[in-house]
């Protein structure tokens, strides 16, 4: 049995520190947006989940551009 997902094909040392550091920044991201909910600040909720949704996928846009999935719909 293979250690990695189906579809994905294998990291090299610098290809797997660099999507930590994409993790990284998005934990940094995602404690501001923690901050924003805690806070007193009269928020748009709906541009908050806007906002967090478009990070969400960027986020994953840019694992994936590292990752390079093999799995492609044909």
């Amino acid at each position: 049995m293979s250690d990695k997902p189906i579809g994905y094909r294998e990291l090299d040392e610098y290809e797997l520190s660099v999507i930590n550091e994409i993790k990284e920044a998005e934990n940094a991201i995602g404690d501001l947006v923690n901050r924003l909910r805690g806070s007193t600040l009269d928020l748009d909720l709906r541009f908050l989940a806007i906002g967090v949704t478009d990070l969400q996928k960027g986020f994953m846009a840019l694992t994936r551009s590292v990752a390079k999935s093999q799995s492609r719909l044909k």
